[in-house]
Formats: structure tokens, sequence, C-alpha cells
């Protein structure tokens, strides 16, 4: 595969979106990691920072670059040139919302493909929205971020 995108709000970015990076830049030549820019969400972190952190993260695969996105995902598709987007499946209401997006997406694009992989299993059932209230509330999220990742939330539930 030449190229593909990974798109996502990373807020923040844990182990299972880290797994889902490193897996797929081994089988494609560049990976772009679009960090979205969502009006309907209110972020953790500011998108400038989520960049930065994944790009702290994967510093170890030299083909994956970060760059954040407004809009929509079609639109960034077609401004950088690849038509391939990257997708975790975690869960079946998972699957009936990637399904009708991707449904949508190619109503409006239809070059746009979109690859599906499955987490690794200790990762089936981490999302940003868990690690975000473990934290908020003085928990223990080792097991599910990066130490850098780690050291921001401390500092921002501080």
């Amino acid at each position: 595969m030449n190229a593909a995108i990974y798109p996502g709000t990373f807020d923040p970015v844990t182990f299972g979106h880290l797994d889902l990076i490193e897996r797929t830049a081994k089988i494609c030549s560049r990976l772009i990691v679009a960090v979205g820019l969502n009006p309907e969400k209110r972020p953790l972190f500011p998108p400038d920072e989520r960049v930065r952190m994944i790009q702290e993260v994967s510093s170890n695969c030299p083909n994956v670059e970060v760059t954040k996105y407004s809009g929509l995902l079609v639109d960034f598709a077609r401004k950088s040139g690849v038509f391939t987007v990257v997708r975790s499946l975690r869960t079946t209401t998972e699957y009936e919302l990637e399904i009708a997006m991707a449904v949508a997406n190619r109503q409006m694009e239809p070059r746009l493909e979109v690859l599906y992989l499955m987490p690794s299993l200790q990762y089936a059932y981490l999302n940003s929205t868990l690690v975000r209230e473990i934290a908020r509330f003085g928990g223990d999220v080792t097991a599910f971020v990066p130490p850098a990742v780690e050291k921001r939330l401390k500092a921002t539930f501080a």
C-alpha cells in the first residue's frame, strides 16, 4: 500500500491508537495521522498539543506524518492526494457508525477506500474518553497511554 490516512481526535492518544499507527506504518509507505478538529467535541488538549504528542510517541516510525485538519475527511483526502483511510473497529456500535460514515464518504468521493483493522486484543475496549475519566479522578493510566501522555494528563488534572 502506498499511503494511508488514519483520522481521529486522539484526545489523548492511547496505546490503542499507537498500536494501530505502528501496525499500519508497517504495511504502507506513508501514513498520515490526521488530527481532526471537530466543533461538536470539547477536547481536553488543543490540536497542536495532540499533534505533538502523536509525533513524540510515534517517532520510531519514520514514514508517519502527523497533521491536523478541519472539515470533511474527503476534502482532506483530496487535498493530500491520499484516498485510503485506515480505521479501527472495536465494538458492534462502532461498526454501525463506521459503516454509515464510509458510505457517506464514498458517496462524496468515490476514490475513497476505507480499510478496517481489528485492534490488538489488549486494546479492544480502550478509548480516549475512558482514559480522560480515569485521569480526571486521579486514577492510574499507565496501562493505557505512553509515559509522555500520562505526564501531560497528570499536569492537566493536577
